[in-house]
């Protein structure tokens, strides 16, 4: 008799857990934790600008619920409909990085043309492409993987698409996306077999590449120099990094507590999207933003961990697809963390899952949701291939049986 249960709920009867509890309940914890200070972050700028405190706040309520919608319909696609549609996805993100640019379809903010308007919503069509580009890499990988650990052709041939896709975002420009996108293709190249003499020309290609992007520009020098000594000039090109630093200082070991930042005021720019762990930091402390730091550990190591155990499976796109979506969310993590710090030069990033951004929001999600399909599907090839074998050996048996 066939079962009509969900397949995830027959897996949980056999023991196991249909999907992996830490990358679960980190995600949400750091979405709950996004919800609670974008709504703190954002009341006094959204009271000034368009009346009401909760502006942002219930722009971000349906964020979240679209992004769960999004992602539950994500968990029941069979992993193959990535792996098969790699290529058209590819053609969709670079058509999105071309209708950006376009006047007109395009909007520009704050001296960037990062969206495309939808009505009164905005699509981030960087976001969308990052994603393209990983389930694109992860077909290649698996595709010509002898190609890419024994010659050059192999490691070249993605290498283009990503030149084409990076070039776009320079000329939005988003130089955070860029240097992101990057990382990540090189990293699953590597981690798909590519030589480590071959890694490291790229490796310092890629580098020389992004310091001639930020010396090539007045206004790119100006943000190393203040990112070098912020309070040269706190009240001009260091201001940003000096009212952060700030944000920190007030916070010291345990915050000021929920919703008495002072530097959200009107101080800190960005204080619900780029800069929201420094208001964290503020109302919550060290303590507070060190957990937080866990939180993203945990989850980005779960993400690896399961890419990991896919190509112990053979299940190699899997794999490649986990490290892909665990670069990414640990790259924008770390710059946008790092530059709230003071560690790195001023981006145009997001924190996944925390800062506010629907298009942020909803890809970063969704990847999670399909990493959540990847440990499911590994969890079902690990069920089936015991009964397999028994199968097969009692076939044998049998054959065997019927010789004598």
């Amino acid at each position: 008799m066939v079962s009509t249960q969900p397949s995830w709920t027959r897996v949980s009867n056999d023991g196991l857990m249909p999907f992996d509890p830490w990358l679960l309940a980190t995600a949400a914890a750091l979405i709950l934790t996004g919800f609670v200070m974008i709504t703190s972050a954002s009341m006094d700028v959204a009271a000034e600008k368009f009346g009401g405190e909760f502006f942002f706040a219930k722009r971000h309520g349906f964020f979240i619920a679209l992004a769960l919608a999004c992602s539950l319909m994500a968990v029941k696609v069979p992993i193959r409909f990535w792996e098969r549609y790699g290529p058209i996805l590819l053609a969709v993100g670079f058509v999105l990085l071309v209708l950006v640019l376009i006047p007109g379809i395009g909007r520009e903010v704050n001296g960037s043309r990062r969206w495309i308007g939808l009505g009164p919503l905005n699509l981030q069509a960087s976001e969308v492409a990052k994603f393209c580009m990983v389930i694109y890499v992860a077909g290649y990988l698996v595709r010509r993987l002898t190609e890419v650990r024994t010659s050059w052709s192999g490691v070249a041939k993605p290498v283009l698409p990503l030149a084409f896709f990076v070039s776009l975002l320079l000329g939005e420009p988003d130089y955070g996306a860029a240097v992101v996108l990057m990382a990540t293709v090189m990293g699953m190249i590597f981690l798909g077999g590519m030589r480590f003499a071959q890694f490291l020309l790229i490796l310092l290609c890629a580098v020389g590449l992004i310091l001639i992007l930020a010396i090539a520009q007045p206004y790119r020098m100006a943000r190393l120099k203040s990112f070098q000594d912020p309070w040269a000039d706190p009240f001009g090109t260091g201001y940003q990094l000096s009212q952060a630093q700030i944000a920190f200082g007030r916070g010291e070991w345990f915050g000021t507590g929920l919703g008495n930042s002072v530097q959200k005021l009107f101080y800190l720019p960005e204080a619900h999207t780029d800069f929201v762990y420094s208001v964290l930091a503020e109302e919550f402390g060290l303590l507070g933003a060190l957990v937080v730091v866990v939180l993203y550990a945990i989850m980005i190591s779960r993400i690896f961990l399961i890419g990991r155990q896919a190509e112990k499976q053979k299940a190699f796109f899997m794999g490649y697809l986990a490290y892909g979506f665990g670069f990414i969310l640990a790259g924008q993590a770390l710059i946008n963390i790092g530059v709230n710090v003071g560690a790195l030069p001023t981006k145009g990033l997001t924190l996944p899952l925390l800062s506010y951004g629907g298009s942020s929001l909803l890809v970063c999600t969704v990847m999670i949701a399909i990493v959540l399909r990847i440990d499911y599907e590994l969890k079902k090839l690990r069920l089936v291939m015991p009964i397999d074998e028994k199968a097969s050996d009692k076939k044998r048996k049998n054959t065997h049986d019927e010789a004598e």
